[in-house]
């Protein structure tokens, strides 16, 4: 393989000229930086990376961690989160969790190791092996959370206002006459489950409907609402809210099975809006989410504190949206 030290020999210039010419071409002169890289094409000279790492101390990519990535909410905000931080100088790399401590733990330690210059982890769970930098840097730790934010941990977070957007999917079936409502939730232990149920029974007290409220545990999973059906239209319900677009259509598939028909018997609002959402029969009713611009401005997020920004942005609200679709319908 060619080294930097033949680039330059060839090119008539320093290997510090060369560097520069391929990681800041704009200090350098255009005459040279055209002759540099006709040499470096000529030879097919590749830099060596890892080496560039251990000079600048800077790996140039952050780390995104999911706690499930076959759910497609995630796949959207990944792809925010890679324009950005393309667009910032960075690479991403994707972790799975897969919901395992011991896993969030593994990948957390590719910033203590300095292999990743940061941290967007996309669950509700702190590594602990981070807890030290934490308590050491605070806010300035080079570590964000995207979609699940909880005061508790005391990270800079982008999210949106869960109970907020619970109290208004909740208000929607209401508003279409609805008074016996399901309502399946996401784990416990999920900031935002228990932000998203809290806005619902707010909504359900307002009304004076806090007693018609029937609440059962889901995983975010299809299957976790479907289980749930057969139940809930024993208890009468007309009108279902899951904190999931996944649940929601298990869910619809589950009334099908039942012998009853979304929206006719049961309108069912879903969580996200994601892509399948629109298309899907019937379509799905729902609570949309910024899933790119989360993604987005996690990756900003986080480079502002990379560069040493001295005040950094603690949290940042983005706005959700309710779209009606055909899986709602008024009552009677």
């Amino acid at each position: 393989m060619p080294t930097i030290i033949q680039v330059a020999a060839m090119a008539g210039v320093s290997t510090a000229t060369v560097s520069r010419v391929l990681s800041h071409p704009d200090r350098v002169a255009e005459l040279t930086r055209l002759r540099v890289l006709e040499v470096v094409e000529s030879l097919g000279y590749k830099p060596n990376v890892a080496a560039r790492t251990l000079r600048t101390l800077r790996a140039a990519k952050i780390l995104v961690t999911v706690p499930d990535i076959s759910n497609p909410f995630f796949a959207s905000v990944i792809r925010g989160a890679e324009e950005a931080a393309r667009d910032a100088g960075y690479a991403v790399v994707v972790g799975d969790t897969r919901h395992d401590p011991s896993i969030e733990d593994q990948y957390a330690a590719m910033l203590s190791s300095r292999e990743v210059d940061g941290l967007i982890f996309l669950g509700h769970r702190l590594p602990d092996n981070l807890r030290p930098l934490m308590s050491k840097q605070g806010a300035r730790a080079p570590v964000v959370n995207g979609c699940e934010y909880s005061p508790d941990i005391g990270v800079p977070s982008v999210h949106i206002d869960n109970a907020a957007a619970g109290c208004d999917a909740l208000e929607h079936l209401i508003a279409l006459g609805h008074r016996d409502i399901g309502v399946i939730t996401g784990p416990h232990v999920s900031p935002i489950s228990r932000d998203r149920l809290a806005g619902a029974m707010q909504a359900a007290k307002r009304h004076g409907l806090a007693d018609r409220l029937w609440v059962r545990v889901g995983d975010y999973s299809a299957q976790s609402a479907a289980d749930h059906v057969p139940d809930l239209i024993a208890q009468g319900v007309t009108g279902l809210f899951c904190f999931s677009d996944e649940m929601a259509m298990g869910a619809i598939s589950a009334i099908r099975q039942a012998g009853r028909i979304c929206p006719d018997d049961i309108s069912v609002v879903g969580f996200d809006d994601l892509p399948l959402a629109r298309f899907f029969q019937p379509g799905l009713t729902t609570i949309a989410q910024p899933k790119g611009d989360i993604g987005q401005q996690a990756v900003e997020l986080l480079v502002d504190i990379l560069r040493g920004d001295d005040s950094p942005v603690s949290q940042i609200t983005l706005p959700h949206e309710l779209i009606i679709r055909s899986s709602t319908k008024r009552l009677g």
